[in-house]
């Protein structure tokens, strides 16, 4: 919004079917210019001063605009049609002729055209632009006209008073190069006319808008499906201080029932803080799961730290109103959020701005890791042991253990993983969600596939079951996940999938930080990308929020699903590391320090086995309903002989008499010759 406007009142002539419209425009400086030809075309907006403030993106890049608002001059086909002209859209790994990575004129002339139309009267402020995604293909725009329009018919082009502004435009393919205007130019419609581009390559380009609404009084332009949120929140993007401010202030707020502490340190020394959500926060209350929600493995991928951020503030305020719904699930649950995994990276991506950032400028760890990848592979070594036929008896189907090489001070690991492997196998996470950004899906493990050579394939965990069901709790329940009539993000359709899919056969990936939850520790992780834009504009927060909510509560709540319980002794004394078995199913899981377990299962009727190392094992019938809560299963399992014989001796300092063989067997004789 341009500061210091004077109202100014208007009586335009519209064409049918607009009819007549009295529409207040705000002049800045209190003047304006019209241009006219049958009917209004462009109202422009000169400025007293060049510090005006930018309009946000329209949404190209978020699908706020859909396919039927973009058209082109000409097309090179389908697949780099002007559908395809969304800023940092992503073509697939192999191009094919549905999912390709810019529009691409279909002659390389100065004739050439990308529109957009804003369907209503919008201050256009800028544009952004890319060149094409492609692994194959070097093709970019390296200059470019402006035109505006009310009817696209009409056509003027945005000059300095005496001649046509040609803006710059990009010098290779991937970094976004945004260009702001002179001066703001309302109108409905905006084309760019490439004038110049690659000359190795072809006119193709990827956009972004910047534009603001404008005062629309008799409502007649009004958004279809436009989300407005209720919640009184803080929707920004923030700092590191800022994030660190926030979280004090939630702390602050609820005192009772939060606690920050923090995991580690960055690779930079910036503290990884997290936020502990419980009635009784700073301990592990025996039978009461605990959960995780972590964000920000990759700092460009922003949404879901934000997202994080909004959650901690909403489960604050919904628990000091009095609502029943939050305030259950901080009683029985013990909650952790860990907004930031890689906060150098985000650093780098908030400095550049949520529009200039391209698709991977502060992915990485600062030396240069992807954090959610860089997780020891367990898998190899629990399918190498499997095919030799060593499980269970020389090695056990979980809890697989971390190799040396892994742990030594010369090995490729980052800071933020060290940090998070020893905060994973301090807790007893039950269930955990990392949020990510990019796409509209939920991911489940194996993320890796079993096949060597092989990058997609369909490889399910021993509890595929119940990971489908959490995946489908998440994406079910987030507004547009599951719409079949949503526009695909970049290549694939997930909503056809019911917006879930197994890791591995989406892309295989080694090391994920899913699959080693899944095989070192209890906890099951699934992976959450919330949204198509990894960085979304301010403005798009509250409604990513509403997007989001509903289905971040839901998927905590399903830490209460299946069976819990506690493993004791005849004494009453809980026996930590016991293993609990469910039958049919080759994973199992163990008993934290105080002998309580839980175990994700999908209602039905188990036979459930516990035993620990020098006690008797005991199984019994488990029985899981279809109503939210965890069914009881508790056991007590008693001392076997041989162990209670070594705890006698060695107690009393005593070994028990090993007898040479040849000893024994004189000892034998000696008693058959005397009859005894």
């Amino acid at each position: 919004m341009i500061p210091q406007w004077k109202p100014h009142l208007e009586s335009f002539l519209w064409p049918d079917p607009y009819k007549r419209l009295n529409f207040k425009m705000l002049f800045y400086c209190g003047y304006g210019f019209i241009y006219f030809n049958k009917f209004p075309i462009i109202l422009t907006l000169p400025i007293c001063n060049s510090h005006y403030l930018e309009c946000p993106p329209i949404g190209l890049e978020s699908l706020k605009i859909d396919d039927f608002q973009l058209h082109a001059s000409s097309t090179k086909r389908y697949g780099l049609g002007a559908h395809r002209g969304r800023l940092n859209i992503q073509a697939g790994l192999y191009e094919d002729d549905l999912y390709e990575g810019a529009w691409c004129a279909g002659r390389d002339d100065t004739l050439q055209w990308f529109e957009v139309d804003a369907r209503r009267l919008t201050k256009f402020t800028g544009v952004i632009t890319q060149g094409r995604s492609s692994l194959w293909s070097s093709d970019w725009v390296t200059s470019y006209k402006v035109m505006f329009s009310n009817d696209s018919h009409t056509w003027i082009t945005l000059n300095n008073g005496s001649e046509d502004l040609i803006f710059k435009g990009n010098r290779e393919k991937e970094i976004p190069v945004r260009n702001i205007f002179p001066e703001p130019v309302v109108s409905r419609y905006i084309r760019i006319n490439p004038r110049s581009w690659f000359t190795r390559g072809s006119i193709c380009m990827r956009v972004e808008i910047l534009g603001c609404p404008m005062p629309d009084p008799n409502n007649y332009y009004h958004r279809r499906n436009e989300v407005i949120t209720t919640d009184d929140l803080d929707f920004r993007h923030h700092s590191y201080k800022e994030m660190r401010q926030l979280m004090k202030v939630v702390n602050e707020m609820c005192p009772n029932i939060t606690r920050i502490y923090n995991i580690g340190k960055s690779q930079s020394g910036l503290k990884l803080y997290a936020i502990e959500i419980s009635d009784n926060p700073g301990e592990h209350e025996v039978g009461e799961p605990e959960f995780r929600y972590t964000a920000g493995l990759h700092g460009n991928e922003v949404l879901g730290r934000e997202l994080l951020l909004l959650l901690m503030q909403f489960m604050c305020l919904e628990y000091l109103s009095g609502n029943q719904r939050i305030r259950h699930l901080v009683e029985e649950t013990r909650i952790h959020l860990l907004p930031s995994v890689n906060p150098d990276g985000y650093e780098k991506a908030f400095e550049v701005g949520s529009e200039l950032i391209g698709w991977s400028l502060g992915r990485w760890s600062n030396d240069g890791i992807d954090i959610h990848h860089n997780f020891p592979d367990l898998n190899a070594i629990l399918w190498a042991a499997e095919a030799k036929k060593w499980v269970p008896r020389k090695m056990f189907n979980h809890h697989v253990a971390i190799p040396d090489w892994y742990q030594s001070t010369n090995a490729s690991v980052a800071l933020e993983t060290r940090a998070l492997i020893a905060w994973i196998e301090k807790m007893p996470f039950v269930l955990g969600g990392n949020l990510q950004g990019g796409e509209l899906v939920v991911t489940f493990p194996y993320d890796r596939t079993r096949s060597q050579g092989v990058v997609r394939e369909q490889t399910p965990t021993p509890d595929d079951h119940i990971f489908r069901w959490l995946a489908f709790s998440y994406a079910s329940t987030h507004r547009l996940m599951t719409d079949a009539n949503r526009r695909v993000c970049h290549t694939q359709d997930f909503a056809k999938e019911d917006g879930t899919i197994n890791g591995a056969s989406w892309h295989t990936a080694a090391g994920s930080m899913n699959d080693f939850s899944y095989l070192r520790t209890n906890c099951f992780e699934l992976s959450m990308y919330v949204g198509c834009d990894k960085f979304p504009h301010e403005s798009d927060l509250p409604e990513e929020w509403e997007n989001n909510r509903e289905s971040l509560l839901v998927f905590m709540e399903q830490v209460h699903r299946g069976i819990k319980g506690v493993v004791k002794d005849h004494q009453g004394r809980g026996i930590a590391n016991a293993i609990i078995s469910v039958e049919g199913i080759n994973h199992d899981i163990r008993t934290a320090a105080d002998g309580d377990y839980w175990r994700l299962l999908n209602p039905g009727e188990y036979r459930v086995t516990a035993r620990a190392e020098g006690y008797s094992l005991v199984s019994k019938k488990c029985e899981v309903g279809y109503e939210m809560g965890a069914t009881r299963c508790d056991f007590t399992i008693g001392r076997t002989n041989m162990s209670r014989i070594k705890e006698i001796m060695e107690k009393f300092k005593k070994q028990p008499i090993k007898l040479p063989m040849r000893q024994l067997a004189a000892r034998g004789s000696r008693r058959r010759r005397l009859g005894t």
